[in-house]
């Protein structure tokens, strides 16, 4: 295989317009998602690294955390817009999220037919086996391999405003939520800051 071996039009035929489409989304979500924490990775006093030299990463384990780094975003985001003065944001959470781990999953057939004149004998075995597949990097030896992260469910958003009391502002806050986060819009609910 040359060097062009690896990306070439032959090995393109076999995939379908629509899983490139979903092949490119995945990528811009995963660039605009990783975008945001590069910002938090540099502060001012001297860099955020780990005793190798690699910069740390922005993983949330735990749920409380990912709400309240999206209730900031959120408040920022909405203290920015026309006629919404100061604002608290809440979001709860509807679950915790979930990390999938690779399996290494092991599956043998075997089946036999023999036979000798009239007498004929059939044998069929099947096996099944499915293990965790571990990290092999350093630090990691012990810890499942996470193949796929998903982040908590949001099920519902409190906004408390300045602006709470104009009914334009309410539907802006409530449109730039429901642009934001899979909510049902009877789930976020705008009040008037005292």
């Amino acid at each position: 295989m040359g060097k062009k071996g690896w990306f070439s039009m032959e090995n393109l035929k076999g995939i379908s317009k629509n899983q490139l489409l979903v092949g490119g989304l995945a990528g811009i979500l995963l660039l605009v998602i990783a975008l945001p924490t590069e910002q938090g990775k540099k502060p001012e006093g001297g860099g955020s690294e780990t005793q190798s030299g690699a910069p740390e990463e922005k993983i949330y384990t735990d749920p409380e955390s990912y709400g309240r780094e999206l209730e900031r975003k959120l408040g920022q985001i909405l203290a920015e817009m026309e006629g919404v003065g100061k604002v608290e944001v809440m979001i709860t959470l509807q679950d915790d999220g979930e990390r999938i781990v690779e399996k290494d999953i092991t599956r043998n057939s075997q089946e036999v037919l023999e036979g000798d004149g009239e007498t004929k004998r059939e044998t069929r075995e099947s096996q099944y086996q499915e293990g965790s597949v571990f990290g092999q990097e350093t630090g990691q030896e012990g810890q499942p391999f996470v193949s796929k992260e998903v982040v908590p469910k949001v099920e519902g958003v409190l906004v408390v405003a300045e602006g709470g009391g104009n009914a334009k502002t309410v539907k802006n806050i409530s449109d730039a939520v429901l642009a934001l986060f899979p909510v049902e819009v009877h789930k976020i609910k705008v009040v008037k800051m005292n």
